[in-house]
């Protein structure tokens, strides 16, 4: 974050909460994006993979809903990473309209090393909390999504 802009910004700014969350947000998108391409992969990349080992072999129209992602974005995203190994499509057997997308262990073995990429980000958008006020930002952000999210 480029902390002139911070300090130069208007005290009203400075202490409202949305305007704290879009600068920190930008920032965390930077590092998370240059941790991600140093990786040689992108965002969407990650969560499918994540899904995937998360909770199973799922439909490309399944994973587009779980992360949010558009359908063209999803299919653009898995030829990648069916390109790289990393996931595998098959027909599916009650539908063999739909393909069944299943993470392979290499993709398995990479979202481990990508965890990593991830972490380190963290770390560095993190870096003057403790321990437990890391873990408390987490908590509090998560109730203002959980507040907001439908049900």
């Amino acid at each position: 974050m480029d902390t002139t802009a911070y300090h130069a910004a208007p005290a009203r700014l400075r202490n409202t909460p949305s305007w704290l969350l879009s600068q920190a947000t930008a920032h965390a998108h930077r590092l998370v994006w240059a941790a991600f391409a140093d990786a040689g992969v992108r965002r969407y990349h990650y969560a499918l993979l994540a899904a995937l080992e998360e909770y199973g072999p799922a439909s490309q129209a399944e994973l587009g809903r779980r992360c949010g992602i558009d359908r063209s974005d999803v299919v653009a995203a898995l030829n990648e990473l069916a390109g790289r190994d990393l996931v595998r499509r098959s027909p599916d057997p009650a539908d063999r309209r739909r393909n069944i997308v299943t993470v392979t262990t290499a993709g398995v073995r990479h979202l481990g090393l990508l965890d990593e990429s991830l972490d380190r980000a963290q770390d560095e958008l993190l870096t003057g909390l403790s321990p437990d006020e890391r873990a408390q930002l987490v908590r509090l952000l998560a109730r203002v999504l959980e507040h907001h999210s439908p049900r």
